[in-house]
């Protein structure tokens, strides 16, 4: 049924909770309006098509595939990006619910309304299912109300200004910088990429240098998550691990990096002579054995553990698949209690609230969320966290580091409110810096560490004091480490 024209000087105001409360079923072949985040495929024509999400969307591996959670849009005209919310109006599909795709509803015909997309055009319940999250949004390019004019626009030339060097430890509490993950990086001979020296341009003092234990059996599916796709063979993990420890241990001997091993050698560190905390993103390489992590302490140094990523294993649930477990294991909690005694830190990225309310029932000791950021409410396979989530880690005396999707953050003073935010649900104590370098396939505002003095130039100017800056950049993970490493 082709769509009155009439209607399109009105379209229907539709709003998420529609979809799988089955309001939108009622809309087919009507002229709608639909406020959201888009969300890019990876394929030419993806400025003509792409999905629809209700929350922000952080890395290539969290686009949305729930399909009572986002819609497919076929524009009219080439879209370019867009780093924050947005309105389109178009012709409501509702497919079969044999589609062989999968898909629910289709938003074809759609068009970008710029000149109605104000707070009249955003229902209360939308504001209020991502209304922490439109503040970041509004810190983007292109985003309408808030933004400052520039200098050029006033005709003043455009002076970037010296920043201040930053003092006191700086710590990035989740890393891949250096050329140390991929299968070609570790079992080929591929060369390092620069850690050391972007690492003393920025004056960040230690990095959280973290393998992939799960690389062997992960790859990306067609709707953008990153899932195991078999069963590894007996061994195949922990031989991995040890050639991926010895890549990292390489890359701190070619480029002059100090190894952190207790709080000493953690102080040591500056901007001038940087180190590196030995970090293991899943423990996939425990295989179900505990005594291997003594072993990987021994023999690599490890002093961060990240329980999960992107496979269920035999520690507990992730937040991108299907829970399995309940949450953590048997074996995760001996895990955890292990880690405490052994001094290495416990990283719940990547894990389920399920999972993290068991560590945190387990542990002794601070725990770590090294990767993720605030969301009002996170949909399915969604790698966000909620307050109640991240108040949970600050309730260990923990940190949440805040990394830098370029999808969410697009701009570094963008990030800089994403941290005020968590700073504003859990306290200036538990929030950190936690980059995820190199492992954002989306794209991330902060690629270099030379980027850190204007990050935290950045938070001055949301009004965070230099002693609450020197927590954020590093001095609560360090806080963390001390109480977990001595």
């Amino acid at each position: 049924m082709a769509s009155n024209q009439a209607d399109k000087t009105a379209p229907r105001d539709l709003v998420w909770d529609d979809l799988p409360k089955g309001r939108a079923e009622r809309l087919d072949e009507k002229f709608v309006g639909l406020t959201g985040w888009m969300c890019p495929l990876d394929r030419a024509d993806s400025h003509g098509y792409f999905l629809f999400s209700p929350e922000p969307v952080f890395c290539f591996a969290c686009r949305p595939c729930d399909p009572l959670a986002c819609v497919e849009v076929f524009t009219d005209r080439p879209l370019p990006p867009q780093s924050g919310a947005i309105r389109l109006s178009g012709r409501w599909k509702v497919l079969d619910p044999d589609d062989p795709a999968g898909w629910r509803f289709q938003l074809v015909e759609a068009r970008l309304e710029i000149e109605r997309y104000d707070r009249r055009s955003v229902s209360r319940r939308s504001l209020l299912a991502a209304g922490p999250l439109l503040g970041l949004a509004a810190c983007g390019p292109g985003a309408p109300g808030n933004a400052e004019v520039p200098a050029q626009a006033q005709g003043q030339p455009a002076v970037a200004p010296a920043l201040p060097a930053l003092t006191g430890l700086t710590i990035d509490i989740h890393t891949h910088a250096g050329g140390i993950i991929g299968r070609s990086s570790v079992e080929g001979s591929a060369p390092f990429g620069p850690l050391a020296d972007p690492m003393r341009a920025g004056g960040l003092a230690t990095a959280c240098l973290a393998m992939v234990a799960d690389s062997p059996v992960t790859h990306v599916l067609p709707d953008g998550r990153i899932q195991a796709y078999r069963r590894p063979s007996p061994g195949e993990f922990y031989a991995w691990s040890g050639k991926a420890f010895a890549r990292m241990l390489a890359l701190t001997k070619a480029q002059n990096l100090a190894l952190v091993t207790d709080t000493a050698s953690l102080h040591a560190a500056r901007g001038t002579a940087p180190s590196v905390i030995m970090a293991a993103e899943g423990a996939d390489f425990l295989e179900g054995r505990l005594e291997r992590l003594e072993e990987a302490r021994r023999l690599y140094h490890l002093r961060h553990l990240q329980l999960t990523h992107f496979r269920v294993n035999e520690l507990g649930d992730i937040q991108t698949e299907a829970p399995v477990h309940g949450g953590l294991t048997d074996f995760g909690a001996e895990v955890v209690r292990e880690a405490n005694r052994l001094g290495i830190v416990v990283d719940v990225a990547h894990g389920t609230f399920d999972l993290v309310k068991r560590v945190a029932s387990v542990t002794s000791n601070p725990l770590v969320l090294s990767h993720s950021s605030l969301s009002a409410s996170p949909g399915r396979y969604s790698r966000t966290i909620s307050p109640d989530h991240a108040r949970l880690i600050a309730a260990t005396g923990g940190v949440i580091g805040v990394w830098p999707p370029l999808n969410i953050f697009p701009s570094l003073e963008a990030m800089a409110v994403g941290m005020a935010r968590l700073v504003d649900v859990v306290g200036v104590d538990h929030v950190g810096l936690g980059s995820d370098m190199l492992g954002l396939p989306g794209g991330s505002i902060f690629r270099d560490y030379s980027q850190l003095p204007a990050l935290d130039a950045a938070l001055a100017a949301r009004g965070l004091k230099p002693e609450d800056r020197a927590k954020i950049m590093g001095g609560n993970y360090a806080r963390v480490f001390a109480a977990t490493v001595g």
